[in-house]
């Protein structure tokens, strides 16, 4: 007989997770919520998204005291890095924030189950923590675990000079170089970080470019602006190992020299966090690549047992978790749960900043979609010039019969923010026109959303 009972168990208290059990709660479920780890919020909050903003916002102000102040007519003294504190102002938010999600299940009364949780049948959860056995009876379980950090073949990860992003964020110095395999999102913010902190960064991307996915013009345009920060590219660099001799690490590329240096951030991708649940014990058989199947309900052949968020289809962003930990609860409750998966953005947080949504100009030509674009620089804005920050631009592309808009990126100053109006604009089936002929307050960074709208139908107004 199980110990305690409730309307649904949800594992995992990342940001699907988490959202997923205070949705399920305003609803009128009787939630529970097992983590395994001491702090709630999952990888996001407690050593990804939150931890790297952290430096990365405080790399960008160190490096534009010692670079940029005295253009503003801003005399600064010898300026001076403080690694620990850097790092503790990192903890302190995390923490903070760690603690709010503990505060919003008790508010929103979920109860929290500390350990790891297992599947042991189609209505039971087994919570083992520090030798202890808890069995949970619930009507539904959602899975909801996240993902790891993807290794790669040959380089073996001591978490310590070869590590994970983790790692990257708890240097107890700044490297005198560190290497960096892979050119996506992750490797990119925190190669830049340490860049901005005085370490030599060499990125080894194996693809012939950097950001797959994201638009291949606005990559191009991002690399040649990180190549003159300091950044040094290597593409087609098939890494084949990484050995650790004392405090150095020698990385091993096939065809070429060997690159030493002091730091590796492996960041090749990540994986769907599967191991234990006891999948098995229900009858759910893993995915290529070992994602869990489920249908348009996330629902996975099991009936009564869901899954969202990276452990499912499609890309790993906590924003794409939280909106499937909603509809999940919502479909359950009230027979309707919807996401727009063309509608989801994804950013790079370097500087400047990437974002992009919906349909990139490589996906429209392949699949022979007529369209019209229309670009707009961050250079022609008033706001950006006060700002000091002009590099980049928007792109938007429109439907060339109906001026549906199908995608939008951009690169340039704020564009995680900017990105919002876009992804707002898709939701609602807007047309580049409706954009161009929407009041943007002046002076903002906005306004070059509006330009590249206007541009579209070639009457851009202030270039």
């Amino acid at each position: 007989m199980a110990d305690q009972k409730h309307d649904l168990v949800v594992i995992g208290a990342g940001p699907g997770g988490y959202i997923a059990a205070i949705r399920a709660a305003q609803l009128g479920l009787d939630v529970a919520c097992i983590e395994k780890e001491k702090a709630l919020g999952g990888t996001c909050l407690r050593v990804g998204c939150i931890p790297s903003k952290a430096m990365l916002e405080a790399s960008e102000l160190y490096y534009e005291a010692k670079n940029s102040f005295a253009s503003f007519g801003v005399k600064v003294p010898a300026v001076q890095l403080d690694l620990p504190r850097m790092l503790k102002r990192k903890d302190g938010i995390v923490k903070s924030l760690t603690q709010g999600v503990k505060h919003l299940f008790k508010k929103n009364k979920v109860t929290h189950y500390a350990g790891h949780g297992t599947i042991s049948g189609k209505n039971t959860v087994v919570v083992e923590n520090a030798g202890s056995r808890t069995e949970l009876e619930a009507k539904n379980i959602i899975i909801a675990t996240g993902s790891n950090v993807a290794s790669l073949r040959g380089v073996e990860m001591d978490n310590d000079r070869i590590g994970g992003s983790t790692e990257a964020l708890v240097y107890p110095e700044v490297p005198e170089h560190m290497v960096v395999i892979g050119a996506g999102y992750i490797g990119l913010e925190l190669g830049s970080v340490w860049s901005r902190l005085g370490a030599r960064v060499t990125v080894l991307e194996y693809l012939e470019r950097i950001l797959p996915g994201m638009d291949t013009e606005i990559a191009e345009e991002a690399q040649k602006i990180f190549t003159r920060q300091g950044l040094e590219f290597r593409l087609g660099s098939r890494v084949t190992g990484a050995r650790v001799d004392g405090k150095k690490v020698t990385v091993e590329i096939e065809g070429v020299e060997p690159v030493k240096c002091d730091r590796v951030l492996v960041s090749v991708g990540r994986v769907p966090n599967t191991e234990r649940l006891g999948l098995d014990s229900v009858g759910i058989e893993l995915e290529k690549g070992g994602k869990i199947p489920v249908n348009e309900h996330f629902e996975t052949v099991t009936p009564g047992i869901f899954a969202i968020g990276d452990v499912i289809r499609g890309p790993m962003l906590a924003h794409k978790a939280e909106e499937e930990g909603v509809a999940c609860v919502e479909q359950l409750v009230n027979g309707y749960g919807h996401v727009n998966y063309g509608a989801i953005p994804g950013v790079v947080y370097t500087n400047p900043e990437v974002a992009s949504v919906g349909k990139t100009e490589d996906e429209l030509k392949e699949a022979n979609v007529r369209y019209r674009k229309g670009t707009f620089p961050f250079a022609a804005n008033g706001r950006a010039r006060a700002l000091g920050h002009t590099e980049g631009r928007v792109k938007i592309l429109a439907h060339e019969e109906t001026d549906r808009i199908l995608g939008v990126h951009i690169i340039g100053p704020r564009a995680g923010d900017l990105i919002a109006e876009a992804v707002c604009a898709i939701e609602f089936g807007a047309s580049s026109e409706d954009i161009a002929r929407t009041s943007h307050a002046h002076p903002t960074l906005a306004e070059v959303m509006k330009e590249a709208a206007l541009a579209v139908d070639g009457r851009t107004l202030n270039m």
